[in-house]
């Protein structure tokens, strides 16, 4: 029988005691049991009749192939696996563009585009990824490829999640800009039409593409036509700064805050932006605060953790919500990223907020730890605070703004009120995808 021989205390810091460049040190690393976040192959299949070819060893091979199974995208899915002999014996590259050439022979239907995923293998290898891809066009000229990566490897300098955001673009084309269209740039999800976001973008009369609602490959290439290009999640900015460089199309960056004033500037720059005048919001500013007020009253002092994978901003949430009484205890995340001015803030005005790292493997202990009763933001929070109240959403949920600080308040209130089966809910991978909905 196999026992714990070792016990290390899960990674914990009050606020005040935390570097804000560097929460904890770097090592051994744990992946918990909650899927919910998006990887690259869930992304890679909003691109609609995109096909994905995945070349890789076979052990990182299972895992994507589970997830478009999961998804029921298996027909759009192929792989060729790297053997060690591929290492050494001169046919890397060619192996590649053949395994690929055989993958299109056999295909029922020609994609208008493909997304070939190389791993980290081949970087370490040295792999001429450029000339693979000409020689594909060369092959195949009705067909778009897209160099795609699956490698850990890119995780400090550019993540894989960040570069898959970007080539989701790739295959667009130029086009005249049309000075009355916007797109929303690098999301997994619409954003919710009742934020202010989207209202005020209809109302001034604007067309509005993003690729979660493309349902044909001509609906995506339109999306070349915008003038303007959106982004309001870090992962998306490589995204739109490499739209605005091919295209000429503006990139704005409006990031989903939950600082007011922040807010309220996001809201002036989108309306100068689209060339109207400030559009008057303090009805969604009254609701949220309403909504917040309501959630406190139910809440109580319950203690709360938030996670950074349920909102993109956890440091500003639970400055929000501490500012209104909530008993924000716990926050989940390995550093401040561009959340530095509240973190600051909290750390003066709430020095004893506790900080656990999100991946380090002693947060394997968290189970050995006696919890009082958590209302969870976010499935790592849930999973480590071993509660089954919780708000299962991923990167804001598709909310933004007032009217998103009034949702989550009122998904708080839900997650109180009704707990969730928690081992189920969070081993649901890619939160949204049809594996979910099923």
């Amino acid at each position: 029988m196999l026992r714990d021989i070792h016990y290390e205390k899960p990674p914990c810091k009050r606020i005040a005691d935390t570097d804000r460049d560097c929460f904890f040190e770097s090592g051994l690393e744990y992946n918990t049991p909650a899927r919910g976040m998006w990887n690259i192959v869930h992304s890679g299949f909003l691109l609609p009749e995109a096909h994905e070819i995945f070349c890789c060893a076979q052990g990182c091979l299972r895992g994507v192939i589970l997830t478009a199974a999961e998804m029921f995208e298996l027909e759009r899915m192929s792989w060729i696996s790297v053997s060690e002999e591929d290492m050494f014996d001169g046919s890397i590259e060619t192996d590649v563009i053949e395994g690929v050439t055989e993958i299109i022979g056999k295909l029922k239907k020609r994609p208008p585009v493909v997304l070939l995923y190389l791993s980290c293998i081949h970087l370490f290898a040295g792999v001429d990824f450029e000339a693979i891809i000409n020689e594909l066009h060369e092959r195949f000229p009705d067909i778009w490829f897209s160099d795609c990566y699956m490698t850990p490897t890119m995780r400090t300098t550019v993540s894989p999640v960040t570069k898959m955001a970007a080539q989701l673009y790739d295959a667009l084309k130029p086009m005249p800009l049309d000075k009355k269209s916007v797109n929303i740039i690098g999301n997994d999800r619409a954003t919710d039409e009742d934020s202010e976001l989207v209202k005020t973008i209809r109302k001034a009369g604007f067309t509005l593409r993003d690729i979660t609602l493309c349902k044909t490959f001509e609906e995506y290439l339109d999306m070349a036509q915008s003038s303007l290009n959106i982004t309001y999640i870090p992962t998306a900015l490589l995204a739109g700064d490499t739209l605005e460089s091919r295209f000429g199309a503006r990139h704005l960056y409006l990031p989903n805050s939950f600082v007011y004033d922040t807010i309220e500037e996001n809201h002036r720059l989108l309306c100068e932006a689209l060339g109207m005048d400030k559009t008057d919001i303090s009805e969604e500013k009254a609701a949220a605060e309403k909504a917040l007020s309501a959630a406190k009253k139910v809440i109580g002092d319950t203690s709360v953790a938030v996670d950074f994978t349920a909102v993109t901003r956890p440091f500003e949430f639970a400055e929000l919500l501490l500012s209104h009484g909530f008993n924000v205890k716990y926050v989940i995340a390995d550093g401040a990223g561009e959340e530095t001015a509240a973190f600051d803030r909290l750390k003066a005005a709430y020095p004893d907020l506790e900080i656990y790292a999100a991946a380090n493997v002693n947060m394997l202990n968290m189970r050995y730890e006696p919890h009082e009763k958590v209302l969870a933001v976010g499935q790592k929070a849930a999973y480590y605070f071993a509660t089954d109240n919780f708000v299962n959403i991923i990167l804001n949920g598709g909310h933004y703004g007032y009217s998103g600080i009034k949702k989550l308040a009122e998904l708080m209130t839900d997650a109180y009120e009704n707990k969730k089966d928690r081992k189920r809910v969070i081993s649901l991978k890619g939160f949204g995808c049809a594996s979910c909905l099923a």
